[in-house]
């Protein structure tokens, strides 16, 4: 029970995390985007992929996004505000 409470903590603070970035209401729904689309927007000066994934998610994982920057999603307040609000922004957290 205490795992699925983090979990849906997590999932609630990228949704927020989201919304700040893109200044815009959720309306029930995550935007997202596919493999392919992310793929397409990789090297892009103007696109920020943030890897918020926690825990195990991130130190056991074999993939890493190259490019990506890693932030802690529970630190939220402290590091969104040091992006560019002009960039758009994906955060991952598989």
């Amino acid at each position: 029970m205490k795992k699925r409470l983090s979990r849906i903590f997590t999932v609630m603070l990228v949704v927020s995390t989201i919304a700040l970035f893109a200044k815009v209401a959720v309306a029930g729904e995550v935007p997202r985007i596919s493999k392919e689309e992310l793929k397409a927007k990789l090297g892009n000066p103007d696109v920020v992929i943030i890897d918020v994934r926690v825990g195990k998610g991130w130190k056991n994982s074999p993939v890493k996004i190259t490019g990506a920057v890693r932030e802690k999603p529970k630190k939220a307040k402290s590091w969104a505000n040091k992006y560019d609000t002009n960039k758009t922004y994906i955060l991952y957290c598989g």
